[in-house]
């Protein structure tokens, strides 16, 4: 048995006895099969809805036998009336959702582990550790077993004992990790807890008296949340770039809502617009149980906010706000990469001559690029090109290199009428597959006046196959 509650400890059961000697003792007791992965999801789950009491929560996943989580919550008391409320708040909470928590408080890592799994409720003052510690077993060090029974076997069973032996000879015979631990506990060696998510610098929280349900009520919370916000970020000269809302429902459930800005942004209509379109994306898979009463908009992500002078007709020479917005509601309704703006990079090759990023992304043109924009502005490129190119069927040419007298593209025969090139590019030997042939470029024009971007890739060589034409893009 991996596990046991205290009804089953209290029947005479113990860890790592077998389910057949249990049943055989207890017919009637409750046996469930240990799933790890499923503790985890749910100690994470946990992890998430204590965020509404501090956003610096760790997971304690380092001990064998108990897991738990660690809540720094210098600075957040007060919001709940002093830890003795906090404690009573959370027990309340945790009861309700059908859990027996165990909570300790202290000035120290090791001290509030040792009151919440020795104790199962205690507030410890700054400077009390080492009285409280005294009377309590081993196990509060947080120290493996097998060091354990070592000290008990020498008559050290309480840590009391282990603070009134010499150090010296403990470290010698006991290891060092032993007053690693016991220094640790005490305050004497910090202990840095690690949050499991990233702090946001900003963020504002709205306590609810009666739970909501509804999207216009969400809504309307997120309006009141962004004219709070907005005070900090002017404070702060900031803009939010990324925004988060989290929702935190009466049993539990935490439901997290992103949005992204393509420049920093404070304006409160605007931010509740961007949250508007994202709800109504997430209508079919929102599910607000019982009622969110816990709503926190906090911004994970922010830049300095210039205030730019515009002239008298309140046009400005960045990006039209309007435009902007328009950008980010698609985004928020669609998803991140609805929206992508083209990016010259440094390759002869056309298909690769340009990249796509999202349009929020902050892209500086550097020397590779101002290179091929040189290149791209003295030659004639088409305005759309295909991706892939598609093959052409070439039936008469001109040998060695001249132009298709002909050619049939999806299913269709076209008579070329003038022709221009060709226009050699020859593959990037650096980052080209083996033997890559060459390309040679044309410019058609057919009976009807209308203009193709041809290339015959390879060349035609005695004794090899003959080589291929492809459509690669179409002039205006």
């Amino acid at each position: 048995m991996a596990a046991l509650d205290e009804q089953a400890e209290a029947l005479g059961l113990r860890r790592g006895m077998g389910v057949a000697d249990a049943r055989a003792m207890h017919p009637f007791i409750d046996i469930v099969e240990a799933d790890g992965k499923a503790d985890r999801r749910l100690l994470e789950s946990l992890a998430d809805w204590c965020d509404r009491y501090t956003p610096l929560v760790a997971l304690d996943d380092d001990n064998d036998d108990s897991i738990g989580l660690f809540l720094d919550i210098t600075g957040c008391t007060h919001l709940f009336s002093g830890e003795k409320r906090l404690i009573d708040d959370m027990t309340t909470r945790f009861l309700h959702q059908g859990f027996d928590a165990r909570i300790g408080i202290a000035s120290t890592v090791g001290a509030a582990w040792a009151a919440a799994h020795i104790t199962g409720r205690a507030i410890i003052d700054p400077g009390e550790e080492a009285a409280f510690l005294a009377p309590l077993p081993l196990a509060a060090l947080r120290i493996g077993a097998a060091i354990r029974n070592r000290l008990e076997s020498v008559g050290l069973r309480t840590t009391g004992a282990i603070m009134a032996t010499p150090r010296a000879p403990l470290a010698r015979r006991f290891g060092a990790a032993l007053l690693w631990r016991l220094d640790q506990t005490l305050g004497h060696l910090d202990e840095a807890v690690s949050p499991r998510l990233p702090v946001a610098p900003l963020s504002v929280d709205r306590h609810l008296a009666e739970p909501v349900t509804q999207l216009d009520d969400i809504e309307r919370l997120v309006a009141a949340l962004s004219i709070t916000l907005k005070a900090d970020l002017e404070r702060r000269g900031e803009g939010a770039r990324a925004l988060a809302l989290t929702l935190f429902r009466v049993d539990g459930a935490v439901s997290r809502i992103c949005v992204g800005t393509s420049h920093p942004l404070r304006e409160p209509l605007m931010i509740q617009k961007l949250f508007h379109e994202r709800l109504a994306a997430l209508t079919q898979d929102f599910d607000a149980g019982y009622g969110f009463d816990l709503a926190r908009l906090s911004v994970p992500s922010s830049e300095p906010f210039e205030v730019e002078q515009t002239d008298l007709a309140e046009k400005s020479e960045q990006n039209e706000p309007d435009l902007c917005l328009f950008i980010d509601r698609l985004r928020a309704r669609l998803g991140h990469d609805a929206i992508l703006k083209p990016i010259a990079v440094k390759s002869h090759v056309p298909e690769r001559a340009i990249t796509h990023f999202p349009f929020d992304i902050g892209y500086e043109p550097n020397k590779a690029q101002a290179d091929n924009a040189e290149y791209r502005s003295q030659r004639e490129r088409p305005i759309r090109l295909l991706r892939p190119p598609e093959p052409v069927h070439v039936p008469a040419t001109e040998i060695p290199d001249g132009p298709p007298l002909n050619f049939r593209w999806r299913r269709t025969f076209y008579r070329v009428a003038r022709s221009e090139g060709p226009e050699r590019i020859a593959p990037e030997w650096w980052r080209s597959i083996k033997d890559e042939p060459t390309r040679d470029y044309y410019r058609v024009e057919d009976a009807d006046g209308r203009r193709y971007w041809l290339y015959r890739q390879g060349l035609y060589e005695t004794g090899k196959p003959a080589p291929r034409w492809f459509m690669q893009g179409i002039f205006a």
